[in-house]
């Protein structure tokens, strides 16, 4: 299937990690020219090399997305060395495991700064132009517990809430423009995110990891955690031409992890 992405500027943020990661390898395996970011320059250009190994064009962005002052001189160099951004790819890292009691204020701004206020501002740059232009993507990943919420991800579970309710407005806004908005839930997918929260789960618990990791297993109907690559394959499906009639819709990728239909 031709997705019709050949030649459209995609900017991913988390691109140095496993979700973010394989999202961007994908894209530009589609033909999509890739803006690469991460918090840790390493990471992006990490990914980066592999795009360029594979023979595609990207650019290597170091992206902390807490500090909102970065947004316009990343923005303004994607553009001047890529060109306008058609495909937006939102991906932040999580906060630490944390009951929804009992943490400061200052924990709950930072968060939303970094998870939602930075996701928010950037589409205030860029979707105008999508929309000047007629054709846009906007997909943005949460989290499972956006669903279901997750237990003892009480900052993750709210926050990434907040961003549901922003990109179904969203979609309503811009769909006769031609621009798409959807969100990506993504559930036990092999990461070093959820091997993080394995780990801080079993020491919560007295488990061992691989008990936990077991335990997890055996909740998800398909019987194994999903692998990157088949969550970069939904997002890259969602940016894609094809895609023109999907917007203001939520897509699990966990294996049937969700109980609820």
């Amino acid at each position: 299937m031709d997705l019709g992405i050949a030649e459209r500027v995609a900017l991913v943020h988390g691109a140095g990690g496993g979700l973010g990661g394989a999202a961007a390898v994908r894209l530009a395996g589609e033909g999509a020219v890739l803006a690469v970011a991460d918090v840790r320059a390493e990471a992006a250009e990490a990914t980066a090399e592999v795009i360029r190994g594979k023979g595609g064009r990207v650019l290597a962005l170091e992206w902390d997305l807490g500090d909102l002052s970065t947004i316009e001189p990343n923005i303004g160099r994607i553009e001047d060395e890529l060109g306008p951004v058609d495909i937006l790819v939102n991906n932040t890292g999580g906060p630490p495991p944390t009951a929804a009691l009992g943490n400061s204020p200052t924990a709950w701004t930072e968060h939303f700064r970094s998870m939602v206020l930075s996701v928010i501002s950037i589409a205030d740059r860029v979707v105008p132009g999508m929309r000047d232009r007629g054709w846009g993507r906007v997909v943005t990943s949460t989290s499972s517990g956006v669903v279901a919420p997750i237990p003892n991800l009480g900052l993750s579970n709210s926050l990434r809430a907040a961003l549901v309710g922003w990109s179904k407005t969203l979609a309503r806004e811009v769909g006769r423009d031609g621009v798409t908005t959807n969100i990506v839930v993504p559930g036990r997918i092999g990461t070093n995110r959820i091997r993080a929260l394995d780990e801080s789960k079993a020491a919560r618990e007295g488990k061992a990891v691989d008990q936990v990791a077991d335990e997890s297993t055996a909740s998800i109907p398909l019987g194994r955690y999903g692998d990157p690559a088949e969550y970069a394959a939904v997002v890259t499906f969602l940016a894609s031409a094809p895609a023109s009639y999907v917007t203001g819709t939520l897509v699990r990728v966990d294996g049937g992890l969700i109980p609820s239909i």
